[in-house]
Order: structure tokens, then sequence, then C-alpha cells
């Protein structure tokens, strides 16, 4: 953790980032996310196809049509985010079922910006979720005891376990969870998190372990992948500040 605060600091140091500097990287970044987001939940858009839908509106020949809207839902929701996580924001039950509804519309509407009225089971898992009379009160749960967590990447991590735990969606809860999490990155000004395709299994291993009591490791897991974002991101950002390379005129 102290490898994290350390790589935090250097981040704030080079704040306000000029979006000259931010731009191309960010970009790049959002598209990724999307694509690895979704394909986490079986959506077979290539990251190449991924772009393509987002930055040219086409439809891809060949994929359902699902694929494309929960492209462009996901990047929506994602842009919500980003204008809702101001420094030290805090994310709400009415902002998490928003940015639900904003994943699921059109793919399953009747579903999109609601908890679920009926039992779910999660596929591959033996992790049974709470009864749907539950979900309310265990949510609001959720909201109150994440507020009591006073580091942030354990705030995140936290929030993302719970969503995933309680299952509140009938569909949309990764995607939701991710989303929420970043949130929470965003406004304590961390870079926001994507789970590579190739981790899926070790990411499903990590929240099963945290489900049996294991929190730990599945912090460790988010903390692996927060350090090697924040690599990223001052590798890139630390090199356009770097005198030796700005312009002498």
């Amino acid at each position: 953790m102290t490898t994290l605060l350390t790589k935090h600091q250097r981040l704030a140091a080079l704040r306000p980032l000029s979006p000259e500097s931010v731009g191309s990287l960010a970009a790049a970044w959002d598209v990724r996310m999307v694509y690895e987001s979704n394909s986490i939940e079986g959506n077979s858009l290539t990251l190449r196809e991924t772009e393509l839908v987002l930055s040219k509106g086409v439809t891809v020949s060949g994929k359902p049509f699902k694929d494309h809207l929960e492209a462009v839902n996901l990047s929506m929701a994602w842009e919500q985010v980003k204008s809702l996580a101001a420094p030290d924001a805090v994310l709400t039950e009415r902002d998490l079922l928003d940015l639900h509804r904003i994943v699921l519309t059109r793919v399953e509407d009747r579903f999109a910006g609601f908890y679920r009225t009926g039992a779910v089971r999660i596929a591959g898992s033996n992790h049974i979720p709470p009864n749907p009379v539950k979900v309310p009160d265990l949510m609001d749960d959720l909201f109150t005891e994440i507020q009591t967590i006073t580091d942030p990447v354990e705030r995140a991590a936290k929030l993302h376990h719970g969503i995933a735990r309680i299952h509140p969606f009938a569909d949309g809860n990764g995607r939701t969870a991710r989303l929420a999490m970043n949130f929470v990155l965003l406004a304590a000004g961390y870079p926001p998190i994507s789970i590579p395709t190739e981790l899926r299994q070790a990411y499903y291993n990590a929240l099963e372990a945290a489900d049996a009591g294991d929190f730990q490791s599945w912090l460790n897991f988010l903390t692996q992948q927060l350090d090697q974002e924040l690599d990223l991101w001052l590798d890139a950002l630390e090199e356009t500040q770097d005198p030796r390379l700005q312009d002498p005129s």
C-alpha cells in the first residue's frame, strides 16, 4: 500500500493534467475498459471492433446487436462516472441505479435501473445471492458501511465486492460494480482499473475468496491492478513533463 501512496502522490504532483497530455491516453484506456469489462461478461466484440463501434457508430457484421448496444451503453455509463466523480465526491445509491439503467438500456429495459425482484444464481460460482426481499436493506447497509472506510482503495474494493455478493440486479452486476469501484478511485485521485480479459478467472477467484471471508486476497488483487494502472499513467505523463523533452522555443 505504501507503494500505491507514493505513486498516488507522484500523480497528484502532475495535476492539473492538461487535455493535451491525457487526451489520447485516456481515449485508448476508455476503449480498452469497455472492451475488457464487456468481454468478461461474454460480449463477443474484439478490442478493434469495440473501437469501431464507439468511434464510428458502426455495427459489426456477424456480431449480435446486443453486443453493440452493450459497448455503447457502457461507454455512456463511463462518461457519466467521469462527470460525477469530482474530487471527494460520494457515490449514492441513486447514482448506482442511474449507472445500471444506462448499462441495460435497450438491452434489458425491464430490469434497467431497478433492484431485482427474483432469485438469481451466479454461473460457475458456489455463492448464492440473498433473497430479493433483502436486497434494498443490504444495499443500504453496504452504502452505510463504505462511508466508514477511510482508505479509498479499500472502500472501492469493499463496494465492488458488496455489489457482486449481493447481486442486486437481474443482469449487469459486474459492469455496474466495476463502474462503482472506479467512481470511488477517481474521486480519490487514483486512476481507474480495468480488468484484463486474461485475468478473468483470477478476478473471479479473488471475489470468491472474499465471499468466503478472505477479503485481503481480493484487496491484494485489486491493489496489484491499480499499481499497474498507476505505472501506465505515470510513465506517460511524467515523460511529457520531462524538461529535456520540451520544445526549447
